[in-house]
């Protein structure tokens, strides 16, 4: 599965199976199929969702280069 954005939350239903169905507008921005094998991180509705594992790097890596001196860099120009 691929990280994205955040996303509004979404209502879920769980069948008398124990099955969940993860409706089309979150499965389709993260590559969810049929076979795709995940995780669930139960977070009590009253606390925030756990921070990131890069949340202590944000603002480290400063302003870095352009997209245009990296395109530049990726073709060879001076």
């Amino acid at each position: 599965m691929h990280a994205v954005a955040p996303m509004r939350r979404t209502a879920v239903t769980v069948t008398a199976k124990g099955q969940v169905t993860i409706p089309k507008q979150v499965r389709n921005p993260v590559g969810i199929g049929p076979g795709t094998a995940g995780s669930v991180v139960p977070v009590p509705a009253d606390k925030k969702r756990p921070k990131s594992c890069f949340h202590r790097l944000r603002g480290h890596a400063g302003e870095g280069l352009s997209t245009d001196a990296i395109m530049a860099l990726t073709r060879g120009e001076p």
